[in-house]
Parts: structure tokens; sequence; C-alpha cells
């Protein structure tokens, strides 16, 4: 071959090279600018400001959800089981070396009776078998007042609330949804369909006997013992019973003892307790795959007739004799906040 058609030969590769890297050059672009969203996106996903529930569902089962789970360093799994069943004799298997609200140590009688009328019902598995779970825990803080976040915190899987807060009349701020209530004698009310769904598990936290006697007397129609409760609770509680479950104690006690780092065997006369709240958001932390919360947050004010609930009158005078630690748990949220287990809903303090 000649000289000549040797160099024209490869001056036509080289056009032919420069031609097709122009026609993908696009296509590069393309790709570059798709993985640069992805990535900022999933950012903005983990630290930014409320979004639409659709989007959380990407959270699950990438790095973000891994990364909650380092950061949270905790053994636990999404398959945790959250309530004591009849059927476990688990005081046989493992007895328990703390009384409540940590352990049963002294209260299996009371328990056994109480789980035989209401831990019979089987679980519905709708939200058990979902491949990702999304879940919002709402406070009772007056920080949630006219968020209009209703609409969105109904579209969450399980939507956790607190002790007797309403729903009827604030469903714009809250919703109506509601997944699993906390509660305990002085938290109830005394007619839980009112702010309930037919559906919602009433989640009973026994911090001491008389929580679990209270409630079997309640199951059993037997005479009440008013007399142990800081608070009267309810005479007469509408509660269903097969809608009613008893929370494994072994939640409280890794709430103070990993989360809030309480001991729990203080000898102190006035024991400090993890509130209804913090303890929802841990549960949410074992079982759920997104964790958004609302509603956290008492008034950073001096004023003491503050409201401090979205609803009801009570003030900041009223916590002043609290069992609880407020600004303790206001770290520890703050912390998973930063790490990204947690989101708000709305913006904060």
């Amino acid at each position: 071959m000649r000289h000549e058609d040797t160099t024209e030969h490869v001056k036509m590769s080289q056009k032919s090279a420069k031609t097709w890297c122009l026609r993908l050059f696009p296509a590069f672009l393309f790709c570059v600018s798709f993985l640069t969203y992805y990535c900022s996106y999933g950012i903005h996903q983990s630290y930014g400001a409320a979004k639409p529930l659709n989007s959380s569902k990407s959270l699950c089962g990438g790095w973000l959800t891994q990364k909650k789970w380092e950061s949270l360093n905790f053994n636990i799994g999404r398959q945790t089981r959250l309530f004591l069943k009849l059927d476990d004799f688990f005081w046989r298997e493992r007895l328990s070396r703390l009384a409540l609200p940590y352990g049963i140590k002294g209260s299996e009688q009371i328990l056994m009776k109480v789980l035989a009328a209401s831990a019979r019902f089987p679980e519905s598995d709708n939200v058990e078998n979902l491949e990702c779970r999304t879940c919002v825990v709402i406070g009772n803080g007056f920080s949630i007042k006219n968020t209009s976040l209703g609409s969105i915190i109904n579209k969450y899987d399980v939507v956790f609330r607190l002790n007797d807060a309403p729903v009827r009349g604030y469903e714009d701020d809250v919703g109506n949804k509601t997944s699993m209530r906390l509660f305990y004698p002085e938290s109830a009310s005394s007619n839980p369909t009112l702010h309930n769904e037919p559906e919602t598990l009433m989640v009973l936290v026994p911090f001491k006997l008389q929580d679990l006697r209270w409630l079997k007397e309640i199951l059993y129609n037997e005479k009440r013992i008013r007399k142990g409760f800081w608070k009267p609770p309810p005479l007469i509680w509408l509660g269903d019973p097969s809608k009613i479950r008893v929370l494994d104690p072994h939640f409280l006690h890794q709430t103070a003892e990993r989360l809030l780092h309480i001991p729990v065997h203080s000898s102190r006369q006035k024991p400090v307790h993890p509130t209804t709240g913090i303890l929802a958001v841990f549960i949410a932390l074992n079982y759920c795959d997104v964790v958004h919360i609302a509603g956290f947050g008492y008034p950073q004010s001096n004023n003491q007739k503050h409201p401090i609930h979205y609803y009801g009158y009570d003030t900041m005078r009223s916590m002043k004799n609290s069992y609880h630690d407020l600004n303790h748990e206001a770290v520890a949220l703050k912390k998973l906040e930063d790490a990204g287990a947690i989101l708000y809903l709305h913006p904060h303090l």
C-alpha cells in the first residue's frame, strides 16, 4: 500500500472515531447528570426538609438505610416482635431480673391473666409483609400546630400516637390515621373509639404493677382499685380487647439504657424514666425502615404559661414535677437527627 493511501486511511479512521465520540457525548453527559442528581437527591432526602412520602420509599434498602443502622449501632432487626405473647412463657425460658418498668419480675401472674384475655388474637400481616415500612411518630407537642401535615401523615404505613392525644378536630395538622397508640392508665382515654380507627392497636406501656392490675380489672370487669396512681385512671374503658397489646418491657429498658443512658438500677427516691414519645421513636427505629417524626420538642421559653400541646390547656408549669428528663431526651433526638436516623417533618429548634 502506498504511503498516501495509508495516510488517507488513518485520517478516515480518526474522522470516524471523532464522529462516534460526538454522537456518544450527549449520552455520556446524561449519565453523569443522572448520577449527580441521584447522589444529591439521596443526600437531600437524608438531611433536607420535609418532602412527599412517596420519595421516602427510595430510602429503603439503600446506602442511607444502612447508614442509619451503622450510626445507631443497635443490634436490632426489622422483624422485632413488639408485644408480649401468652404462648411465649418467656419467664420460664429466661427469668427476668428486673421488675417493671424494665422487666416483668413479680408481675408474671397478673400478666398471664391479661394476656389470656387480650393477646390471643392473631396479628394482621399487612404491615409485616411490606418490603419497606415507612413510619411516623406523632408527638403531642405544640410545634405541630398549624403545620397542615395531616394529609402527609396519613400516607405512612405505620402511624404511632401517644397517650390520649386527640385526632378529631385536629385532622388538618395531625391526620386521622392511627396504627398504634402507646398509653398507660393515667393517660388513657375512657373511650378510645373517639380518636382511633377500628384497627388501631392500643399498646399498654406498663410502668408499674398497678398498670397491669388496672387492665386486668377492665378486661375481667372486676372491682377497680384506684390506689397507686399519680392521676385517677378511667374506671370504665371502652377499648376493644382484640386490639389491646402489652409492650414488651425490653423496649423501655433498651430506650433507657442504650438511647438515653439512664441507669435502670437507680436507687434514687424519684426515678427518671423515658417518656412514651422517646419510647415510640425507639420502637420505630427497631420496627421500621424509614422513621420520621413530628410534634416533638417543648417550647424554648421561660414563660411558664406557654402551652406545651397542640390541644388542651397544659402549660410548661405542668412539667415541673415530671418523672422525665426532657432536656436529656432532646439531646438524644438531636443526635438521632444528626446521624440521619430520623427526620422531622416540620421546622424545629
